[in-house]
């Protein structure tokens, strides 16, 4: 469970400033203030296990799960950090979809077993099914949702159409590495992943979402790899669909 890296979401720095002190010397984290904040980095951020205040102001913890979950953004294990500590509280946070609650004042062992246990059961889990693979690649319940109201025709066109202007996006944005000319390529990625996002294409949507970070904050130093990527990345979508709609 080497570099598994967690995000400190709390609005109190000295709690956070406690979390950070008890995993620093375990794990590497990020820390941000509310839900919001929280969001941001889990779009621009790989992490592998969310620590989530539940009251905070901007966002609250529950309102940041439920985008979490709805959005696809993670498949990190979310642990709820509340002063609450009544059974009744305890199973509506696990209800709500929270992995598991840690009450306040927070004891430094059992917030450490906590995260050793989930990430040993997600990095159990690292090994997939197959089907938990393709909802990776393309949300179901996206692809779902279309076929409702088009005809399975009129997905594939869609699809197609999505494959050629992301293929497009991508050979504009290595003429422009070539070129040197790093900051426009800043435009495409956000097209690229915004239409990655709509219709479902979720690892091609987290890799758009970092790169496009790594711009806007000029960090060139991967810019070749984190392009490769994207590549590969929409021909495993290509390849995904052609299985699926049976797509030339």
């Amino acid at each position: 469970m080497e570099n598994k890296r967690i995000l400190i979401v709390d609005d109190n720095n000295l709690n956070r400033k406690v979390f950070e002190n008890i995993i620093c010397h375990n794990f590497p984290f990020s820390s941000a203030e509310n839900g919001q904040e929280a969001i941001d980095k889990i779009k621009s951020e790989i992490f592998d296990l969310i620590l989530m205040d539940i009251q905070m102001p901007i966002m609250d913890g529950i309102t940041a799960l439920k985008i979490i979950k709805s959005e696809g953004l993670t498949n990190a294990p979310v642990i709820a950090i509340s002063a609450y500590s009544d059974q009744t509280d305890r199973d509506y946070f696990l209800s709500a979809g929270f992995d598991d609650f840690i009450d306040k004042p927070v004891k430094p062992k059992d917030l450490l077993e906590s995260i050793s246990n989930h990430l040993h059961r997600n990095h159990l889990g690292s090994g997939h099914s197959q089907q938990n693979e393709d909802q990776c690649i393309l949300d179901q319940k996206v692809y779902s949702q279309l076929k409702k109201y088009n005809s399975d025709e009129d997905i594939k066109t869609v699809y197609q159409d999505f494959y050629e202007e992301a293929k497009t996006l991508l050979d504009e944005i290595g003429l422009l590495i070539d070129q040197k000319i790093y900051a426009d390529i800043d435009e495409k990625l956000h097209i690229l992943k915004g239409n990655s996002g709509t219709l479902g294409a979720r690892i091609l949507f987290k890799h758009a979402s970092i790169f496009e970070q790594k711009i806007k904050t000029s960090n060139y130093n991967d810019i070749v790899e984190d392009y490769l990527t994207l590549q590969d990345q929409l021909q495993v979508f290509k390849s995904h669909l052609q299985e699926l709609n049976n797509l030339s």
